[in-house]
């Protein structure tokens, strides 16, 4: 019965509690670690792509490409995108919700007493707050028509805002950067740290007086008004794909260049994500390779120990097969007992692995997820070590001859 049979194992290996318990070290190792890297892996996958969701949605990013020019070719033909072709694209493709454009710089802040250095300023358009998700706390965001014109105006992150004026209503309010003074028109809603980037820290102003103010004049000459990437938000309705054929269409024939050979890359955020989960996967599974090593250690410990125990009871097989016993029925014995030896070490690593889980994303700061998968994985892989491991030696204590072990001391 097979009842009879399990009961009959788990007694024997109740008898030697401690060296059952060693003997499963192996297989509880590489189950939890499986299980633990691949909650991390999870929980990496899932913050890149919420981090790159929360810069805005449906973005297209179109990004600049520099090749070298061949005989005949004009340099402009390398030269990558410009500011105009954000306009081309605002006012020509179908379907954009907005098209951005910004340029960095480190800057000088000084206001009456309060003087900060590092300052990130970001030069770009109206469209910013559409396409990044920002919305206005105070005061207003500058226009399109203030963007054309340079206007010397300024819009803060919060924190900043708090930094330079404390309790103190910072619109109207005029702020030296560098040595160009700019005027505050509003204070951008709290955003915090995205992708690395922290957008309440920043002075945002229209792009054009950073070009005219903020740039090394022989980088101004040399570059122009080329910019490193544009970024499009496309409406919900439309087919993100569609746009960007007509994109890619009218920028190889604005930079008349070969479709085949375009000096601008465009990707999506579903491309992006793409891109970095397929990394993520491969370091993932070297990750989940190594600790399948402690799995295959595990099993080896197992057969070892089920070798020494057929040895331990050579008498007790001959009296089994003395009183009935048919090979077969010790051979099922033995690897049974292989058998809970493993499914024992899956069931205690699968809760080492969760609770390591949670562990480890508390004490690192890192995002983990659970993979239900992982925890179905690692265990039929734990009863698979058992039964292959366990094979030689129920096979061993099967084809012993009973009158030779009935003489075994």
């Amino acid at each position: 019965m097979i009842n009879e049979i399990i009961k009959e194992a788990w007694r024997s290996l109740r008898a030697n509690k401690l060296r059952s318990l060693l003997t499963t070290l192996g297989v509880i190792i590489g189950v939890a670690a499986v299980i633990v890297m691949m909650a991390i892996s999870a929980g990496t996958e899932a913050a890149i792509s919420e981090s790159i969701y929360s810069l805005g949605s449906n973005l297209i990013f179109i990004s600049s490409t520099f090749s070298r020019v061949g005989p005949g070719e004009r340099p402009q033909n390398a030269g990558g995108l410009v500011y105009d072709d954000v306009t081309a694209i605002r006012e020509k493709i179908k379907g954009v919700a907005g098209v951005t454009v910004d340029q960095q710089a480190s800057v000088t802040v000084r206001r009456s007493d309060v003087t900060l250095e590092g300052v990130t300023l970001l030069g770009t358009t109206s469209d910013y707050p559409v396409v990044r998700g920002l919305s206005v706390a105070n005061g207003r965001y500058f226009t399109a028509t203030e963007v054309e014109r340079a206007q010397k105006v300024a819009v803060l992150g919060k924190t900043l805002a708090e930094k330079l004026f404390g309790d103190e209503d910072p619109i109207g309010q005029v702020i030296t950067v560098n040595k160009t003074q700019l005027t505050v028109i509003g204070v951008l809603a709290e955003k915090g740290l995205v992708a690395g980037t922290d957008f309440d820290q920043i002075i945002y102003t229209p792009i054009k007086v950073v070009f005219q103010k903020f740039t090394p004049s022989q980088f101004a000459r040399f570059m122009g008004n080329r910019v490193r990437q544009i970024t499009v938000a496309v409406e919900p309705t439309a087919n993100i794909d569609q746009v960007v054929e007509q994109i890619t269409l009218l920028l190889v024939n604005r930079h008349k260049v070969s479709a085949d050979s375009p000096d601008f890359n465009i990707r999506t955020q579903a491309d992006i994500i793409k891109a970095r989960e397929s990394t993520t996967a491969t370091f993932r599974n070297l990750l989940i390779w190594v600790a399948s090593v402690s799995l295959l250690v595990g099993g080896i410990g197992i057969m070892n120990i089920m070798l020494v125990s057929v040895t331990e009871r050579t008498r007790e097989i001959g009296l089994r097969q003395a009183v009935g016993a048919t090979p077969e029925d010790v051979q099922i014995q033995f690897l049974t007992e292989a058998l809970l030896l493993s499914l024992l070490g899956g069931v205690i690593g699968i809760g080492i692995g969760i609770a390591g889980s949670y562990l480890f994303g508390m004490v690192s700061g890192m995002r983990t997820v659970i993979v239900p998968y992982a925890i179905g994985v690692s265990f039929t892989s734990a009863a698979l070590v058992g039964i292959l491991f366990g094979y030689l030696p129920a096979r061993r204590a099967a084809n012993l001859d009973p009158i030779i072990a009935l003489r075994y001391e």
